[in-house]
């Protein structure tokens, strides 16, 4: 009591009851470890897509060495016509982009194609990888034909 006979009200802390606290942070707690782990989920599919798309990168480079070889085969006495250098390259998932040849070389460019798994929460997708390689072939003092390949920027591999 006080002096005037009144009764006082003191200033008291309450602290929430156990079941009010848990109802207050258990929304928090789920979205939080929800969050955490649509984070993880999204980091593994990056990182599994950009596996999958080196992969498909090496796989061009590959066709590329493949179609050179086969070029090469061909080239035991004259460089193959522009024919039979396009069907060797739809042959390795390739396409012919162009074809000069000169009295002792061959220059073609070639975009090879490869495709690979692209993976996202929504589902799988199929992307292609592609990259434009120029070869050039070239017979040499004694004869023998050597191959140049070149990778080329993709803004420099237009369909002409």
């Amino acid at each position: 009591m006080s002096d005037h006979g009144t009764v006082t009200r003191k200033d008291r802390v309450t602290v929430p009851s156990p079941g009010c606290l848990i109802a207050i942070t258990a929304p928090i707690l789920v979205v939080l470890i929800v969050a955490s782990v649509l984070m993880l989920m999204y980091s593994r599919q990056e990182s599994a897509n950009d596996r999958n798309e080196k992969e498909a990168q090496r796989k061009t480079v590959s066709q590329a060495q493949s179609y050179a070889h086969d070029v090469a085969a061909k080239s035991k006495d004259a460089y193959p016509g522009q024919e039979a250098a396009t069907t060797i390259a739809e042959q390795h998932d390739g396409r012919l982009i162009s074809y000069t040849p000169s009295g002792s070389s061959l220059a073609t460019t070639v975009r090879f194609f490869a495709e690979y798994k692209d993976t996202s929460m929504f589902g799988v997708s199929y992307s292609r990888a592609h990259r434009c390689y120029s070869i050039q072939f070239r017979k040499n003092a004694n004869g023998d034909l050597q191959e140049t390949t070149t990778p080329l920027e993709i803004e420099k591999c237009v369909d002409s």
